[in-house]
């Protein structure tokens, strides 16, 4: 396992000195190599498919114009997850950074007032199983809004993509002990949301599936897009080269642990593909 790390390791730095030096196809390899973990990331930040994609392209760009700042101190695509860190925390312009901050106390009672008869008029001939699941993903997504930026990271990168403490300590600033303090109470909000009020962790709560019409009606749900529905799904995003050791994770954790990882729509592909090989490629490395 080291040795395969090693030799990892080596060809990252290699293709950095590459890309460094024009080449193209070693630029496009390396940020072929994270551009899944940036896009999924960006998703569980902000909320929304739509905002995570113009988040991921400008996190590209960034990665690009800084590579000559990677010292090598550590793995690459922890210095990229620095990099998108850094941006998602202070990102302003998605759609839920501009509504007034989501609560979970507001959040709640909107589960327990949001309930309407599924009507199949409104469904658009879309099968209720694929709305189900979408509500699921879109709301799921939704409850990370209700942390603060920061505790949302926290709780991403140590429920959802299983990184070690003493990297996401790195990332974050903290010791590696404050980190798991710190999540260890973030961990414990969520799971008291979910055993209140969702009916994932205790089925007697909200099911996705019965607030289907109520979704419909308050424009939270559209049949006719399915954002979720529409992304390609992967197998799970490893989201940085260490990983914590997989520990034994309570009911709710485990909610979100299973969540889809999802490859990075072909509009960010195309993106990179019209920058690595335009005219001004030249301008944009030399900031590099």
């Amino acid at each position: 396992m080291e040795i395969s790390m090693n030799n990892k390791t080596d060809e990252t730095n290699e293709k950095i000195e590459q890309a460094l030096n024009g080449d193209k196809q070693a630029l496009e390899l390396l940020l072929g190599s994270v551009q899944d973990i940036v896009y999924n990331l960006s998703l569980r930040m902000l909320g929304s498919p739509h905002d995570a994609e113009d988040a991921t392209q400008e996190i590209l760009i960034k990665t690009m114009t800084g590579l000559s700042s990677f010292r090598k101190e550590s793995a690459f695509s922890t210095w990229v997850y620095r990099i998108a860190t850094n941006y998602l925390l202070n990102y302003k312009k998605s759609f839920f950074a501009k509504q007034p901050p989501l609560s979970f106390e507001f959040y709640g009672a909107d589960i327990e007032a949001g309930f309407l008869k599924n009507n199949p008029g409104m469904m658009n001939g879309v099968d209720e199983e694929i709305l189900t699941h979408e509500l699921k993903m879109s709301c799921t997504n939704v409850m990370l809004q209700c942390f603060d930026p920061e505790s949302r990271l926290i709780y991403v990168l140590g429920i959802m993509f299983k990184v070690d403490s003493k990297v996401c300590g790195e990332i974050l600033g903290i010791t590696p002990e404050a980190y798991r303090q710190r999540l260890s109470r973030i961990r414990q909000k969520m799971a008291g949301f979910l055993k209140q009020y969702c009916g994932l962790a205790s089925p007697e709560k909200c099911n996705c599936q019965k607030r289907i019409g109520y979704a419909i009606t308050n424009h939270r749900l559209n049949p006719a897009n399915l954002e979720y529905h529409q992304l390609e799904k992967v197998d799970e995003v490893v989201a940085l080269d260490y990983l914590a050791a997989m520990e034994e994770m309570d009911t709710e954790s485990a909610i979100f642990a299973k969540l889809p990882s999802y490859r990075s729509p072909q509009n960010t592909k195309d993106f990179l593909q019209n920058i690595l090989f335009s005219e001004n490629m030249a301008t944009i490395m030399s900031q590099a």
